[in-house]
């Protein structure tokens, strides 16, 4: 069994899927004409809007519940692994990916908007629903809708956990069945408040945790400035295959740094369109514009900050796959959280163990709240108009069990069994929005020429030329502050009626 499944995610994470995620991400940058460059400066105004409802929240929140799922243990772990088999240079692939990945988290996001719905008194959205409405076929959402129920509700909480248990008992000792159980119970709390509960908790995690860790950062480097400008230098070279001692592993630094990048900011993986549909605004583009911004917060930054920790430091180990090791600077220690725990060990004595530990909880945390959002969600899509109470029940039952029984047992196969549902889920999702950048491109063409003409760009789907987004023709309502364009929406309804 466990061959059988090892073998299918080689399949699924082949190489095929890391070059379709960088190739759509070039495609998408360049069909909307590098977007995450030309509409930097609407980002923070779009980001603060306060506007929400009853049925949806603000733009912040939905950013904030986003970056929920993108920031997680990867942004430790997984650097420190591209490091380790692709040396320096593989910090610029991710890089890259990053920005080219913009485009691809603005699409699917604006679409997850487009196509969303309110159902029990909730936005819902995502990429089950966009491919419904947008693709016109069922079998094809449900599929999705299945795949990420299980993935998000059954097999991946329990991995996250066990990242969260190990590091409070490596640190401080405590066992994992205590930390299991406090974690259910925190957890349990959030969950069964819905989804604005699990908005206002990520509102206030999520920028908490990548503020402290980006200071701890800056603090080490600042005490180690007279390094940087090497670090840099050396990141470049070795991406390109010019340095003396990396330079001949530019292929593993293309394809660690391309790989652990998609895997921490998610870009295309159809996991952030969820939190971006339940968004209150009067545009998709909007939060599609916010929403490519995450992915420059969860790689840029927060990821380079654990980068220049480790090399600034020169607490790390390069040993390709398959080959012998070029730098060793840390014996007998695995590619992981280690390498940052080494890393303010050298800076601070006494800290980094506690604080790995801890920043491996908020971010595993916030990581669990996101995937219990998402199978929710699907749940949800599954269920279509009828109201399950009790399906909704088990699932959280099955997912607050998954968090206590990985936080006391090693989750080994069920991180294999996550990979092959994550990774299924992004093969899905990847073809749906190639298949739908036509929509994607009307509405941004249709938010860029109101903006231009001064007004806040308020959708219009009949207008656009966008079939089956029923809740912006019926259900939407103007909550924005400009008063020319709600006279001129509210004039537009009155002659629709």
């Amino acid at each position: 069994m466990e061959d059988f499944v090892n073998w299918l995610n080689g399949i699924i994470w082949s190489p095929a899927l890391i070059y379709l995620c960088l190739g759509v991400g070039l495609y998408f940058s360049l069909a909307t004409r590098f977007l995450q460059v030309r509409h930097m400066g609407d980002i923070g105004k779009l980001m603060f809007q306060k506007h929400s409802s009853e049925n949806g929240i603000t733009s912040f929140q939905a950013l904030s519940l986003a970056l929920s799922g993108r920031v997680g243990t990867g942004n430790i772990a997984g650097v420190a692994t591209a490091i380790a088999y692709g040396g320096p240079g593989a910090v610029f692939w991710m890089w890259l990916i990053a920005f080219l990945g913009a485009g691809s988290a603005f699409v699917e996001a604006a679409l997850g908007q487009v196509y969303k719905v309110k159902q029990n008194g909730q936005y819902r959205g995502g990429p089950a629903f966009y491919i419904e409405k947008g693709l016109k076929m069922k079998w094809y959402a449900v599929l999705f809708a299945f795949v990420t129920v299980l993935a998000t509700g059954a097999l991946l909480p329990g991995v996250q956990a066990n990242s969260i248990a190990a590091g409070m008992d490596n640190a401080f000792g405590i066992s994992p069945a205590i930390t299991g159980t406090i974690v259910v119970f925190v957890l349990a709390v959030i969950i069964f408040g819905g989804v604005k509960r699990i908005a206002r908790t990520a509102e206030i995690i999520v920028p908490f945790m990548a503020v402290g860790y980006i200071i701890v950062a800056l603090a080490i480097i600042v005490l180690n400035i007279s390094e940087l400008p090497g670090v840099i230098s050396l990141i470049f070279s070795s991406a390109f295959g010019q340095d003396a001692a990396f330079g001949g592993i530019l292929g593993s630094a293309i394809a660690w740094g391309v790989k652990r990048g998609i895997y921490s900011n998610e870009a295309g993986q159809g996991t952030a369109p969820h939190a971006a549909s339940a968004a209150e605004v009067s545009h998709p583009a909007k939060q599609g514009i916010v929403q490519a911004f995450s992915v420059y917060i969860d790689t840029l930054f927060v990821c380079s900050a654990t980068a220049f920790m480790i090399l600034i430091t020169g607490m790390y180990n390069v040993t390709p796959e398959g080959a012998d090791p070029i730098r060793t600077n840390l014996e007998g220690v695995e590619p992981g959280p280690e390498y940052t725990q080494a890393a303010v060990e050298s800076v601070m004595p006494g800290f980094g163990g506690p604080f790995v530990a801890i920043a491996l909880l908020f971010f595993a945390f916030t990581t669990i709240m996101a995937y219990y959002y998402m199978a929710e969600t699907n749940l949800a899509y599954i269920n279509g108009k009828k109201s399950r109470k009790w399906m909704d029940y088990i699932l959280r039952v099955v997912f607050l069990f998954m968090v206590f029984y990985g936080s006391v047992k090693t989750a080994g196969l069920a991180w294999t069994l996550g990979d092959i549902g994550v990774g299924s889920m992004a093969w899905l999702n990847i073809i749906a929005i190639v298949l739908l950048t036509k929509p994607a491109l009307k509405l941004l063409r249709d938010y860029e020429e109101q903006k231009k003409a001064g007004k806040d760009p308020v959708f219009d789907p009949v207008k656009v030329g966008i079939e089956n987004a029923d809740f912006w023709e019926k259900d939407y309502v103007y909550l924005g502050d400009h008063e020319d364009t709600r006279k001129e929406f509210e004039n537009s309804k009155t002659i629709s009626k």
